[in-house]
């Protein structure tokens, strides 16, 4: 791979690249809508992801290309910039940006940008274009930064340059994933532990459920709501701050408190789902991913009947999972209303995995899904 992409940045700019780079995408492969409340998430960077070739130039221009898209960008140094419409290149412009205005002087540079993940699947790549940017700025720059500091600048940059007002979990997933270990992360405190997530004859499957992805960002601030509601309710008698700061029993003694169905099982999910994530990296450091398994089945259950995110589409990959001896567990990953469901896959198994869950899925939605094969990869580096 990086000899055929420095062979491409030969072609465009007549000299090899200085230095090539790469962050990969991510998964979150339990914890589902409760980095909002206070509460613990367990992603995983996956195989795929952004390569970056970058080469300084004495004009100072910044130059974007990318094998993926045709628009290209060349913008000479100057004190600030803007977002331009919806194109690509506003993700790494804004991380110079972002340098810029931290004062630090900036040269020009040639850049070429590929990525192997699916645009608009959910599996993070606008984080992880911002992360590998931000990382081999950084180290042209010897800037100095902490791979902190990169992640809190690349949320920076996707909160105030771009406009989407996401959480920390995509940036930090993508700087700070290990091979084969899972990150059981504290969106609030950002305090984590890397857990030995060694899949042994698995292989983590992930499936793009090919649907166009409209009611997530409404229905997500409609859950907010209505979990800022069930923590108000529960407030009247426990001194907490997050749903997540109690466990299922605690929840179970004071449901009384809150007395409107809906809210009541917003709040039951995120309690439980809370719980699932210890749970589960209790059985993946324990090698159990039978357990582990029938953690991801009960996720997809409460996120589909509890917190009502799910939808057809992610309903029916999760639903052959079940059907599949060679799948240990299968649930949506990620917002919901579309984008992607995951799956672990006896390795041997895959190619037929894809094809019954292809044809299964066709035969109910009336198009095809895209399924990727993954293992859990490391975060942000120079290849």
């Amino acid at each position: 791979m990086k000899q055929s992409l420095q062979q491409e940045f030969k072609e465009r700019y007549h000299k090899e690249a200085k230095k090539v780079y790469f962050s990969p995408g991510r998964v979150n492969l339990i914890g589902e809508h409760i980095d909002y409340n206070g509460g613990l998430v367990m992603p995983c960077a996956i195989t795929f992801g952004t390569y970056l070739l970058v080469s300084p130039n004495d004009e100072n221009i910044f130059r974007f290309r990318s094998l993926n898209f045709e628009d290209t960008l060349d913008v000479p140094l100057q004190d600030d910039y803007a977002k331009t419409g919806e194109k690509w290149f506003n993700y790494p412009l804004g991380v110079i940006e972002y340098f810029l205005k931290d004062g630090h002087q900036l040269r020009g540079l040639d850049m070429l940008f590929y990525g192997d993940i699916p645009i608009s699947s959910g599996l993070s790549s606008s984080a992880s274009i911002e992360v590998v940017t931000s990382y081999a700025l950084n180290d042209l720059l010897n800037a100095g930064y902490s791979k902190l500091d990169l992640v809190k600048l690349s949320k920076s940059v996707e909160n105030n340059f771009i406009g989407v007002n996401c959480g920390i979990m995509d940036q930090f997933a993508v700087a700070f994933g290990e091979k084969n270990k899972a990150l059981m992360l504290n969106c609030d405190t950002l305090a984590y532990e890397a857990v030995d997530s060694n899949l042994g004859d698995y292989v983590l499957a992930i499936i793009n459920t090919n649907k166009p992805r409209k009611l997530a960002e409404s229905k997500y601030n409609e859950r907010v709501r209505e979990c800022q509601a069930a923590l108000s309710a529960l407030q009247v008698e426990l001194d907490i701050n997050y749903l997540c700061d109690i466990d299922t029993t605690t929840f179970d003694q004071h449901k009384h408190l809150i007395t409107d169905q809906t809210i009541y099982k917003r709040a039951k999910h995120v309690v439980e789902e809370n719980d699932r994530v210890k749970l589960a990296a209790k059985a993946l450091s324990e090698n159990n991913l039978a357990e582990f398994g029938r953690l991801m089945y009960a996720s997809h259950d409460s996120l589909r009947d509890l917190y009502e995110v799910s939808g057809k589409e992610l309903d029916t990959i999760e639903e052959y999972g079940k059907t599949d001896p060679n799948v240990a567990g299968s649930r949506m990953t990620g917002a919901g209303f579309g984008g992607c469901a995951i799956a672990l896959v006896k390795e041997e198994a895959f190619e037929s995995y894809s094809e019954a869950v292809i044809a299964y899925y066709t035969a109910k939605i009336g198009y095809a899904p895209s399924v990727y094969k993954s293992l859990i990869g490391n975060g942000v580096g120079v290849l």
